[in-house]
């Protein structure tokens, strides 16, 4: 999937950091961000920084992924509760996959998601890491 360099720009910003939206209404806290509350319905959405530390909840390790991600197998994806309660699916690196437990507290990292080819755009984003005690 080949995106145009604007598109990659207007998504930087939910791309390099852990930016949600909180309904002004109900209050309630939406990773991707939201435009309407799926609770309450309010169109009233304020973007807010989400905590960069959570814990692993659950997760999947893929051995062979898609053409997307053949760089490194196998792959671990997992749902993880950041600190504030809110879920988020995010790749887990820097462990082997045989370590990888429910429980795991882990912390955001800035890391290489893609490559569009040899001479396509390198997209940036985030991953979680376990966290050094």
């Amino acid at each position: 999937m080949v995106q145009s360099v604007p598109r990659v720009w207007r998504e930087q910003k939910y791309k390099y950091r852990l930016i949600g939206t909180k309904c002004e209404k109900c209050g309630s806290i939406f990773y991707p961000p939201k435009k309407i509350c799926l609770k309450c319905g309010s169109e009233k959405m304020e973007e807010v920084k989400l905590p960069e530390e959570g814990i692993l909840e659950n997760y999947t390790i893929i051995h062979y992924p898609t053409r997307d991600f053949t760089y490194n197998p196998p792959i671990v994806v997992g749902l993880i509760r950041l600190t504030n309660g809110v879920r988020i699916l995010a790749q887990v690196v820097d462990i082997d996959p045989s370590e990888v437990k429910e429980g795991l507290q882990l912390r955001a990292v800035f890391r290489r998601l893609r490559e569009q080819g040899e001479d396509g755009v390198i997209e940036y984003g985030l991953k979680f890491r376990p966290k050094e005690e």
